[in-house]
């Protein structure tokens, strides 16, 4: 039976077909089946696109359901294939790394442009490129080095602030886990090494499972596996899954657990799914006593996806820590209101075992068994801490459970919405945000551009009527810079 999850701003599904069904390939491996519906749940065509990337300009495969591809185009599409794979084989990268390791520290070079670790016979070849020197130090945090990718619907690396990776790391050895497999999380990979160096605490093991190759020039094929969370792809093939089941089997009482951080825009169905194969290879790995346990897993994603996450996963249950980035402009610990992180930690492991730091406003609620964020109060009517979002949520008895401090309860609708909500929408069906007709969604609104238009019209008109009040500066005149302004204007109270 195939397993569907609806876009909400396309109208369009994502079908994940039973064992056994073959899906053409692109670069990042098998594609995904996606079907259009119509306003009425018709079905439309079936079409293969990309698993990892949801924009055509990032991944230009397509592929209707029922198309005969010629063996021409298949040859073609091949040979795209191998143009744009990594310049090295796992294997090759490291070598490359043990003979780079022991080099002098002036010939440690890496290329910026490139993203790549330079041996010496290199250097000439990239001396236009943009090179810097290499330190042991960075070497350990590769993270530090490679740019971050930045593709939102894809292969976003938003990096763990050193606060979370260091929670993540204190909670997992608290629970006395062995072993972390880290899917898509190359900062606490980082952390767990750096720990085991210091040799202070148990040693953990840790293998990285990310769709960067670029990794593969720090780490053994017993560390890293180039994977797709999307497609449960490894681009290493039989080595790297040899490697996944190596990693899982439980030995000398090392208990195994995940820790997964997927890009915030891709789909929720497909990233469970490939979650939930992890944990039936896992479980046909243990012992017997051990074949109906879930394989134990940390899930970071917005709380927003609750719904969909435990829709796909029933035993996960969302937690009240906030997790942020270095590299996120918005999702940043400390803040308040609307503007703190809104990333939260999805586990199947109990609750009451994830102890949250006090210090950082975290308290334990006796109700519920679980620790949640100081505003988060315990409703009695709810019998619940209902808070999402860090605020403290208030009760409607009318809608008989808590809602955003900011919603008030619209008779019109028969539901609390935000004051200046278009009245006469269903809750689920809210339409479009820009106009307010339930028709269409934001994407295919007629009207969505009209604001951006006129309030550029409007700006346009304002620099005309301000340029004819002041005289044109004369040709030789120096403009001086925000920062020699603030300058002399701090001089000046001193004078």
């Amino acid at each position: 039976m195939d397993v569907t999850e609806e876009n909400d701003d396309t109208g369009i599904e994502v079908i994940l077909p039973e064992d056994g069904n073959t899906a053409p390939s692109c670069l990042h491996g098998p594609t995904l089946l996606f079907e259009k519906r119509g306003k009425a749940g018709d079905r439309g065509r079936r079409f293969y696109a990309c698993s990892a990337c949801r924009d055509r300009k990032d991944c230009s495969f397509f592929q209707w359901e029922d198309e005969k591809v010629s063996e021409a185009r298949l040859l073609d599409r091949e040979a795209q294939n191998q143009r744009k794979k990594p310049p090295f084989s796992h294997q090759e990268y490291c070598t490359r790394f043990r003979r780079f390791a022991p080099l002098p520290l002036d010939d440690k070079k890496f290329c910026q442009d490139c993203q790549i670790l330079l041996l010496p016979e290199e250097h000439g070849a990239h001396s236009s490129h943009r090179v810097a020197a290499v330190t042991a130090a960075q070497l350990r945090r590769p993270s530090v080095l490679l740019r971050p990718l930045d593709n939102k619907k894809s292969n976003a690396q938003y990096l763990f602030t050193d606060r979370s990776s260091h929670f993540l790391l204190d909670t997992v050895a608290a629970l006395g886990y062995g072993k972390v497999l880290c899917v898509g999380t190359p900062r606490l990979v980082e952390l767990i090494k750096l720990r085991n160096l210091e040799q202070k605490h148990k040693p953990i093991k840790c293998l990285l499972l990310d769709i960067d190759f670029r990794y593969a020039q720090f780490y053994s094929q017993e560390e890293f596996c180039h994977y797709n969370m999307f497609n449960h792809h490894f681009f290493g093939g039989e080595a790297s899954r040899s490697a996944l089941c190596s990693f899982l089997t439980e030995t000398d009482g090392e208990k195994v657990v995940m820790v997964a951080d997927p890009p915030f825009g891709g789909l929720v169905k497909p990233l469970a799914h490939s979650f939930s194969l992890i944990s039936q290879t896992w479980r046909k790995l243990q012992s017997s006593d051990s074949k109906s346990a879930n394989m134990p897993m940390m899930w970071i994603f917005p709380y927003f996806f609750e719904p969909r996450i435990l829709a796909c996963l029933p035993s996960f249950s969302m937690l009240d820590y906030q997790v942020d980035y270095d590299n996120h402009p918005l999702y940043k610990h400390g803040k308040t209101g609307r503007k703190q992180s809104p990333v939260r930690l999805f586990t199947n492991i109990c609750p009451r075992d994830v102890v949250l730091p006090e210090e950082e406003g975290y308290r334990f609620c006796s109700v519920c068994e679980r620790y949640v964020c100081s505003l988060n109060k315990h409703c009695a009517k709810c019998n619940a801490c209902p808070s999402k979002d860090g605020r403290e949520w208030k009760h409607c008895p009318t809608c008989q459970k808590c809602v955003k401090p900011s919603w008030r309860h619209c008779q019109s609708c028969g539901r609390c919405a935000l004051p200046d909500h278009p009245c006469g929408r269903s809750e689920g069906k809210e339409g479009c945000f820009n106009c307010g007709s339930t028709k269409h969604r934001h994407k295919s609104c007629p009207l969505k551009d009209a604001h951006r238009i006129s309030s550029h019209k409007s700006s346009a008109k304002r620099a005309r009527k301000n340029a004819s009040h002041h005289p044109p500066l004369k040709p030789d005149a120096k403009r001086k810079s925000g920062a020699a302004h603030r300058a002399k204007k701090r001089a000046a109270q001193f004078v």
